[in-house]
């Protein structure tokens, strides 16, 4: 028989499902400390560095839950149309595109700011100041129909400064956990980042809802803008990180230095290393399969007639508690396996987790077959998606910390909306359980191109994928070509990332995708010999 979930009154106050996830979600971070007493594997997690990355998670994570869910139930509240409600999806464009301005934080100094706390946390404090600001000004903004100028205007500014703190403190994080706590780290801030989600969505329309506390929307933001306090806590305690300045040394550089080392070399460092394109590819499909399916998991709900309290109570809470412990899971899981396996191990979980959806689509209307079919799935992506971003932060060099992460995060945003773009198309032309058939194939691209790195060497065990940057390398002349190629991956990138929230012609993006393909092309002209920055 289904799960249903009823909604009680506690106090006054009927219990949501957000609450009685937020229960589940304290549950499982409160068992692990004693978890990690107990198996030497989790024992990172009660390390000073992971807890200071779920410290800075919560404030990475509260305000695009402010921009985009809190704040279209703000707006539809009081009484804004359901088309205009839909520019918040223009939000989500700088989280999109944060690469292009990520040099500026890797390599732009703040004065005074720079040489009191270094280079990660005078960002970070300064970029917080000025969102915390913003969001004050987002809150106090008032929208009503036909006034929401203002708005949309601090809305806006609000993004890009939270896809800017994203920028620091990804950079940060990678900066200041050492081997054998990264993967932990990463799972911590994942939970941080989770935590932040559940205070601006739940608890901000609980302060602000008559239904709560009362306060009003613009009290309610300025409250919820106070989660930028736990990110201080932890920079402060953490220190300044292991931050590179490869010209701390240098005065009076000119303007083309500065560009070349700011803009030029992240890319150029990376390109060149061995396998550079090999893993680029791998980044771009690793995880199709898995979006596919994610894609049109709803639409498949609907068609085999669940009600909406079972999707709900499936989803939204058997599914939400197997999603944070497989994340908990993914950081003893890169201990126990090493880089190499696990990324190969958790690949396969994620592909045949989808066998589950046909067995779902076969069997019908079961309510425990969702349950099952959906835990497994969660599970395995979270399992899946702390190893993934631990190895896209392994990836990244110590010089160019910021910039190489939200390339190579963008790179990886390419392959879940672009490329699992099909899906309806597919679902519609070969019905259910054909098309968890072909998101199970579409996985193994992904597999292929995983196992020539690995027999190539490509990938090691450890968690870093890269040594010191070769020095030598960077010094030799870029040329023409290479920068313009750099300058078409840019292009040819951007376009395919927009392309979904800005609903480009299909046509339209295929030319970004040939003008990415070029790019890459041209960056690797006059390759020569590998930079040798990558671990053999």
């Amino acid at each position: 028989m289904a799960l249903v979930i009823q909604t009680k009154n506690i106090g006054g106050v009927r219990m949501s499902v957000d609450l009685i996830r937020f229960f589940i979600f304290v549950a499982i971070l409160a068992s692990l400390p004693v978890i990690a007493l107990l198996v030497p594997a989790f024992r990172p997690y009660l390390r000073k560095n992971p807890v200071i990355t779920f410290l800075l998670g919560i404030s990475s994570g509260f305000p695009l839950t402010l921009l985009v869910a809190t704040m279209t139930f703000w707006l539809a509240k009081v009484g804004i149309d359901t088309a205009t409600i839909g520019f918040a999806v223009a939000l989500g464009i700088p989280y999109t595109i944060k690469f292009l301005w990520a040099p500026l934080v890797d390599k732009l100094h703040l004065p005074f700011l720079t040489k009191a706390f270094g280079q990660r946390r005078s960002w970070l404090f300064f970029v917080q100041a000025l969102l915390f600001f913003s969001i004050w000004q987002l809150g106090a903004s008032n929208p009503q129909p036909g006034n929401m100028t203002l708005f949309a205007v601090w809305a806006l500014i609000t993004a890009f400064l939270s896809a800017t703190q994203d920028i620091v403190i990804d950079a940060y994080r990678i900066e200041i956990l050492e081997e054998d706590e990264f993967a932990h780290g990463t799972a911590t801030n994942q939970f941080g980042y989770r935590t932040g989600n559940l205070i601006a969505g739940a608890g901000t329309i609980y302060f602000a809802s008559q239904e709560g506390l009362g306060l009003g929307w613009a009290t309610a933001y300025g409250l919820t803008a106070f989660c930028i306090v736990p990110a201080i806590i932890g920079a402060l305690w953490a220190g300044p990180g292991k931050f590179v300045d490869r010209f701390a040394h240098v005065s009076g550089m000119k303007p083309g230095q500065w560009l070349t080392e700011a803009v030029v070399n992240p890319f150029r460092e990376f390109l060149t290393r061995h396998g550079a394109f090999i893993i680029l590819g791998f980044v771009l499909v690793y995880k199709v399969g898995d979006a596919m399916g994610q894609a049109m998991l709803s639409p498949m709900i609907v068609d085999l007639g669940f009600s909406d309290l079972d999707y709900i109570s499936a989803n939204k809470l058997w599914g939400f508690g197997a999603l944070i412990v497989g994340s908990a899971l993914g950081a003893p899981f890169i201990l126990w396996l090493g880089m190499g396996r696990a990324l190969l191990i958790s690949g396969l979980m994620m592909m045949f987790s989808n066998v589950m959806f046909m067995l779902l689509a076969v069997s019908g209307n079961n309510y425990w077959m969702m349950v099952a079919a959906i835990c497994t799935e969660n599970m395995t992506s979270g399992i899946g998606l702390t190893v993934f971003t631990t190895y896209l932060s392994g990836l990244s060099s110590i010089a160019y910390t910021a910039t190489q992460f939200a390339l190579l995060s963008s790179f990886a945003g390419v392959g879940r909306t672009f490329m699992a773009g099909p899906a309806g198309i597919v679902a519609e032309k070969v019905g259910w359980v054909g098309f968890w058939g072909f998101t199970v194939a579409a996985a193994i691209p992904g597999m292929i191109l995983l196992w020539v790195l690995w027999s190539k060497g490509y990938v090691v065990q450890s968690i870093h994928q890269v040594e010191a940057v070769d020095e030598k390398a960077l010094k030799e002349p870029v040329g023409a070509a290479r920068i313009f190629g750099f300058v078409l991956i840019v292009a040819g990138l951007i376009g395919l990332l927009l392309s979904q929230p800005l609903e480009f012609a299909n046509s339209i993006t295929a030319i970004f995708a040939a003008v990415l393909a070029l790019g890459g092309l041209l960056a690797w002209k006059g390759q020569g010999k590998p930079s040798g920055s990558q671990i053999s």
